[in-house]
C-alpha cells in the first residue's frame, strides 16, 4: 500500500494507524473525512481522547462544507463511551454498534461506511484490544466498510502496538491483505500479502469458514505473496473440515507451497489456470 493510502482506504479495509500525538491525530481525521466524502460514503468517527462536542469544534475549519454534511448524515460523530459498560468497553456492544452503522448506512443510500476510531479506550486491556480486532474482521468481507484504528504510541507501548497491528490485516509497513466474500457463504476470495506481520488477521478471516457445511472455496489466485507459516492455517482450517470439501485456487508458487508442506493431502488444489 502506497505511503499515505491508510488514509483513503477501500471498502473491505481494516487498517491499524500508530500515531504520535494530537496534530497527527487531528491531519489524520482531516485526509481521513475528505477522503471519505470524495467516495461519497458516510463517515462515522468514533472519539475517545476528545469529545464529540470537542472534536467537532476543531474539525469543521478544516473540513470544507461540514456542516452541510453533518446535518444532511454525511459526517456522525459519536463517543466510544456509548459502547462502554460497567466503566468498561463492551466488545459486544462496539461490533453490534459498528455492524448497525454500515446497515443504517446503506439504508441512507451512502456508498459505505468509512469508519476512524480512536482506540485510546483500549490502553487498559492491551490482550482485549487485539481480541476486538481480530473479532472485528469478521465484518468486512462484505466490502461496505472501511475501518482506520487509531493507535496513539503516547498511550500505548510498542508491546502492545505490535500485536493491535498484526490482528489487522493492513497496517504501514506491514503485508496488506485483502479479502472478500465471493458468491455463497462458503467462498472466500484473497489478494495481497500474508505473512507474520498479519498472520494473525488471516487466521481471524479463515476461522468463519471452519464450521461451513457445504465445500468452501477460497480463491487465493489473487495474492502476491504467503509464507509458510500462514499457508500452514489453510492446511489446519481444513484439517478440522469434512475431508475433501475445501478448495484452493492458486497459481504455481501457493500450489507448490501446499505440496511441500502436505497440504494437497487435506486441501483440493485448483490451478488458476485451469478453473
Amino acid at each position: 500500500m502506497p505511503p499515505g493510502s491508510v488514509l483513503d482506504p477501500d471498502l473491505g479495509d481494516h487498517v491499524c494507524l500508530p500515531f504520535r500525538g494530537d496534530r497527527e491525530r487531528r491531519a489524520v481525521t482531516r485526509l481521513f473525512t475528505l477522503n471519505a466524502l470524495r467516495r461519497r460514503a458516510k463517515v462515522l468517527i468514533i472519539t475517545y481522547t476528545d469529545s464529540p462536542v470537542r472534536t467537532r469544534e476543531w474539525l469543521g475549519p478544516l473540513v470544507p462544507g461540514f456542516a452541510a454534511a453533518e446535518s444532511s448524515g454525511r459526517i456522525e460523530i459519536a463517543g466510544a463511551r456509548t459502547h462502554f459498560a460497567g466503566g468498561r468497553l463492551d466488545p459486544g456492544k462496539a461490533l453490534s454498534g459498528l455492524a448497525a452503522a454500515v446497515e443504517l448506512a446503506g439504508r441512507q443510500g451512502h456508498h459505505g461506511l468509512y469508519a476512524l476510531v480512536d482506540a485510546s479506550w483500549g490502553a487498559h486491556d492491551p490482550p482485549g484490544q487485539v481480541a476486538l480486532e481480530t473479532a472485528a474482521n469478521a465484518l468486512f468481507g462484505r466490502l461496505r466498510l472501511a475501518l482506520v484504528c487509531q493507535y496513539d504510541r503516547r498511550v500505548f507501548p510498542r508491546e502492545a502496538v505490535d500485536p493491535a497491528a498484526s490482528a489487522h490485516p493492513i497496517s504501514p509497513g506491514q503485508a496488506m491483505l485483502r479479502y472478500a466474500a465471493s458468491g455463497g457463504p462458503g467462498a472466500l476470495r484473497l489478494w495481497g500479502e500474508i505473512d507474520l506481520t498479519n498472520r494473525q488477521a488471516f487466521a481471524s478471516v479463515l476461522e468463519s469458514l471452519r464450521e461451513e457445511r457445504g465445500e468452501v472455496v477460497i480463491d487465493a489466485a489473487g495474492l502476491a505473496f504467503i509464507d509458510a507459516g500462514s499457508a500452514q492455517l489453510l492446511v489446519a482450517m481444513a484439517v478440522r473440515r469434512p475431508p475433501g470439501r475445501t478448495v484452493v485456487v492458486c497459481g504455481a508458487r501457493l500450489a507448490r507451497l501446499l505440496q511441500l508442506i502436505r497440504g494437497d493431502e487435506v486441501v483440493t488444489v485448483r490451478r488458476a489456470g485451469d478453473v
